[in-house]
Parts: C-alpha cells; structure tokens; sequence
C-alpha cells in the first residue's frame, strides 16, 4: 500500500490513495491486464483530441511490457478550483493501477514562504518513499532546487497548472497563460462598442507570478491592438482583496477617461468584476471572466458575466499520470512523440480552454457531471 501516512500528519494531507499496483519490486514487468479507459462522454464541451491523445498512449504503452509504478501528485489545494484536478488525478492513477497518493493542500502563510519550503519538503518526501513520478503544481520558481533534486535522483518531473520552467522538469502540462489571455480578450472584444474606451483587466502586474502575468499581457497586447486604453489591477487574495479590488474597478468605471466600456477576470475570483461594475451603477457593462467559481456562475445565470472561460483543469489532473507512467514505460522522447497535437516548445502541453457562454451554464454543468468533475 502507499505510505502516506506520515506526509498526512508531516507534510500535508494525503487526499485519497490511488489503487495499488501488484506488489512486484519497482523495476520488474508486472502489469498483465492492458489498461482499459472508459469512453469519452458526447458532449459538446469534450475534447476530441485530448482523449485521442489519452488513447495513443494507452495503445502505445499496452504493447510494451507495462511496469508497475510509484508516483505522488503534489498541489496547492485542495478544493474549489483543485477539486476537479484531485478527482482525475486519481481516477488515472485507479486506471493506471499504480501505487500513489494525491498530496495537498500545503500550509497557508501571508507571504507564502511556508508553504513554499513546505512544498519543497513534500517534493524530496516522495523521493525518500520511493516515487519514480511526481506530478506537481508549484508555489513559486521556489521550486526549482527541488525539483532539480528529484530528477538528478532519477525521478521524473511533470509540473502542472503552473510551471518551473528554469528547471530540469520533464513536461508542463497546462493552459498557456499568454494564449489564454489572448482567447478572452478576444471574446469581450466582439462585445466592445469602437474605440475610444477604456478596459479594466482585473489580472496581474507581479513578475514574480510570472503566469498570472502572462495572461494579463496576452489579454492587454489584444485590447491594445484594437486602439483601447487599458487599467490593469493586481488582484488581491489577502483577506481586505475582494473589498478593496471592488473599490479600486468602481472607482476606475466611475472617473476613468476615457469611459470603461468592459471588464474581463484572468483568475478564480473574476466575479468581482460585476460587483465592482455594479457598485458604480453600471451593471450593463460587458464582462467576461475565468473559471467557474459559484459566484461567477451565479452573476452569469443573470447575464451580467456575459462568458467564462475554463482551464480544463480536469485534464490537466488526468493527463499527468498517464503522462508519468508513459515515461517509465515507453520513455519520455516517445512520450512526447505522443503528445505532438497538443505539445508546444517541445515540452510544453496545451490543455485549452473552454469559453462558456451565460447561456450554456447547464450544458456545462452536463458535461462536468459526466467526468464527475463539478468543483
């Protein structure tokens, strides 16, 4: 069985154990039964290629000679935006019948510090219990010794949702935080009137959240282009950050020059965009926004968050796994080979995104219900 006991009382919380694999030692063949997925759900929001990438690897590594597994999955948290990718990270992992635990969430701490060196304890952790794989959401480029650790350990790397990309890290799987950014402006911008008009990006200015701001200049270079004037807050998660990112958008809808003409979100907590447009009476604005947090999803069932755009998250947590297992067994040049349709920069998976109309909420939902994936 996995030994995570001592990470659910030292370093975390173990969230749920994966299946076991067959006991044999690590570097033995021992996975008789092929591995079998179940179809993919018919639903307009799935993603073909996605799954068919799935397939090809399942194909590829059922005709070499499968090799049972170790490997830990370490995030950030645990619910809310983190629940989907807990609950396919181990659906892959049961599919995979590997030997393994999904790890987090990690301690809060106001600056992060805590949880950053804590996230580098769960890291050499998993190495020290035996993990050939580790699947990781980092903190922070803190990271980056860590994870250069474990791969001189000869343990592989993959890093999702955020990315240690001066690291010795096998794959990133994940949204693109450039292209994602530039796929939501482009949705708001059809429902911009012409210039003149300004836009506020509730995103990031932080070099040191060097994804957030990714996202925030693919949003800003798109509105930019097409001759708008752009104010860009920092959001906030600190315990004031809802009251004071809504203060901040009323009072830039209330004066700005010239008007505001929309709003978009990058992150989990876009809905403050509609509260702050409705604190300063003008609810009628354009906003589009990211994720499905309820809040959001409730302003949209109004119509006052006119889309939302979803990270796929989902397949960010069961894509790893596959992808760990596919590089013991098969290697990671072949691994990759696999992952063409999607791979960027050689070492980089884009998952998408999905925009989401106001008025395919329910269709969503659907299709979230399918792959029991709701947060």
């Amino acid at each position: 069985m996995t030994r995570s006991g001592r990470w659910g009382t030292f370093l975390g919380l173990t969230l749920t154990t994966a299946a076991c694999g067959s006991g044999e030692s690590p570097g033995a063949p021992a996975h008789v039964t092929p591995i079998v997925r179940p179809p993919a759900p018919e639903n307009e929001f799935t993603p073909v290629e996605l799954e068919a990438t799935v397939d090809r690897l399942v194909t590829e590594i059922n005709a070499s000679s499968t090799r049972t597994m170790q490997m830990a999955v370490l995030l950030r948290n645990a619910t809310g935006f983190w629940a989907p990718i807990v609950a396919a990270a181990n659906r892959a992992m049961g599919e995979l019948d590997v030997t393994g635990s999904v790890i987090g969430p990690v301690a809060p701490s106001e600056d992060g510090s805590e949880s950053e060196d804590l996230q580098n304890l769960q890291i050499q952790q998993a190495v020290a219990d035996g993990a050939e794989g580790i699947g990781l959401a980092p903190i922070s480029d803190v990271q980056t010794a860590a994870v250069d650790e474990a791969v001189a350990s000869g343990v592989h790397v993959v890093t999702l949702d955020a990315d240690v990309a001066a690291s010795k890290r096998a794959i990133y799987v994940g949204t693109l935080d450039r292209s994602a950014g530039a796929t939501g402006a482009s949705t708001l911008l059809a429902m911009l009137p012409p210039p003149r008009g300004t836009v506020i990006i509730h995103g990031s200015v932080n070099a040191a959240g060097s994804s957030g701001l990714e996202r925030t200049q693919g949003a800003q270079d798109v509105f930019e282009a097409a001759g708008y004037e752009v104010l860009v807050r920092q959001s906030t998660w600190a315990a004031q950050g809802e009251v004071e990112d809504v203060e901040w958008m009323k009072t830039q809808v209330e004066t700005a020059d010239p008007p505001v003409v929309g709003l978009i979100g990058l992150f989990n907590i876009s809905y403050r965009c509609a509260m702050a447009a409705e604190a300063a009476g003008k609810p009628e604005l354009p906003i589009v926004t990211f994720d499905f947090d309820p809040k959001t999803v409730d302003y949209m069932r109004q119509g006052r968050i006119k889309a939302t755009h979803i990270q796929r998250q989902y397949y960010q947590g069961y894509l790893v796994p596959y992808i760990l297992y596919g590089i013991k067994n098969i290697g990671l040049d072949a691994t990759r080979k696999l992952l063409t349709p999607q791979l960027v920069e050689g070492g980089l998976v884009d998952t998408g995104i999905d925009m989401v109309p106001w008025d395919k909420i329910d269709a969503y939902n659907d299709f979230l219900g399918s792959i029991e994936a709701n947060q």
